[in-house]
């Protein structure tokens, strides 16, 4: 395969956008991140666009609806969709295409626009319609489900667990503060999150992710072309991609094997055997507190059942031994098509040193991830800024 880096990065800014349509929305990012490398549309070979399933959106074929907005003039249009993974997915097209020596230069967009519909309603059908679906009250009630598992197997008091979670939530929304991207800001404390609502037992309200609109594009290219881009490509060393069991009920979710195995296979390729020595930074997707808690476990960033005990010690702070989503991540910003591009895009930008106020010092290899489909995907970026 050939070399690939990221040359640019274009985010908007995330929450409720009534101010733009999706397309405007789309453009946005699209704007931006040609400002950001100096190219012109004309300088783009392909296109790789994604957002959740189309019921999210109310537009049958959305990449279509978005074509202008791509700037897809007489180029290939390539639409992917995998829920909350779509945004490592489309990268993963972007990458390959750009890899296999088919395209060069390749756009990738994902994006959400998220409050003019009902995204509860939408992720709940994608369940099994005889057996998941009539006990899973969407996202919320499988993590909580989570949660309790792993609580259960690793013999952690409840409130112990909870006390963890309510860091990690204090740690992103404090991070977010930073992001000039992020959906929610506010400065909150561990007792803040402890007497937020309950929304599916142990979760409350402070450990659950928002629904926001917005947009992240990313170009991707060759060596050949990356040199003349940018003097600060962000190298893709490692990629893996794995899924599992379409039925929830079928799956551990708690030593979750399509995660293990997606970092297992991002690892190899990158020549990472120790994580937390090899790592500056990660991008974990995050939507749920109880959820990025486990992850850790996952990745290999610590042994089982260590990571309550990690996370109240701040080994993934800022200032820690392996920060994790200094910019907040999904708990904060959530557009469900753009979610993981995102972590790819803040990933980039730590180990191009343009992260500004999230940047970490001396960020070369960084992580970024996603998760999504029916809670059966999970995709793994490995990021460098050494060739």
């Amino acid at each position: 395969m050939r070399k690939v880096a990221v040359v640019g990065v274009g985010q908007t800014v995330c929450g409720r956008r009534d101010d733009v349509n999706f397309p405007e929305l789309i453009y946005e990012a699209v704007k931006k991140v040609l400002e950001d490398t100096g190219l012109t549309i004309k300088d783009i070979d392909a296109v790789v666009a994604g957002s959740m399933p189309a019921p999210m959106e109310g537009v049958n074929a959305p990449h279509l609806y978005w074509a202008d907005a791509l700037g897809a003039y007489q180029k290939p249009i390539i639409r992917v969709a995998t829920c909350g993974t779509t945004g490592g997915s489309i990268a993963h097209c972007g990458f390959y295409h750009v890899a296999s020596g088919l395209f060069d230069v390749v756009l990738v967009v994902g994006a959400e626009k998220m409050y003019e519909n009902d995204p509860q309603a939408t992720m709940t059908t994608i369940w099994d319609y005889t057996y998941d679906r009539p006990f899973l009250a969407g996202a919320p009630g499988v993590f909580a489900m989570q949660a309790l598992e792993y609580a259960h197997r690793f013999n952690i008091n409840i409130d112990d667990l909870a006390e963890a979670a309510a860091i990690i939530s204090v740690r992103n929304h404090e991070a977010a503060l930073d992001n000039p991207y992020a959906h929610i800001k506010m400065k909150i404390t561990v007792d803040d999150v402890l007497k937020s609502r309950v929304v599916s037992y142990p979760i409350r309200l402070l450990d659950v992710c928002p629904i926001s609109d917005g947009a992240c594009a990313i170009i991707f290219a060759s060596e050949e072309k990356a040199k003349k881009i940018t003097d600060t490509p962000a190298w893709i060393k490692g990629v893996g991609y794995c899924g599992d069991e379409t039925l929830f009920s079928d799956k551990d979710i708690v030593e979750w094997i399509s995660a293990m195995e997606a970092a297992k296979i991002a690892y190899k390729m990158a020549g990472i055997e120790n994580p937390v020595k090899q790592i500056d930074v990660a991008e974990v997707y995050n939507p749920f507190t109880y959820h990025e808690l486990t992850f850790y476990e996952c990745f290999g960033f610590c042994g089982k059942g260590e990571a309550v005990k990690l996370v109240k010690e701040g080994f993934f702070h800022k200032d820690g031994t392996l920060p994790v989503t200094p910019s907040g991540g999904v708990l904060c910003t959530n557009p469900i098509g753009a979610t993981g591009l995102q972590r790819i895009a803040e990933a980039a930008l730590q180990v191009m040193g343009k992260a500004e106020k999230r940047q970490i010092p001396k960020a070369e290899t960084t992580f970024a991830h996603a998760m999504g489909g029916s809670y059966q995907l999970n995709s793994v970026f490995i990021l460098s800024s050494k060739k």
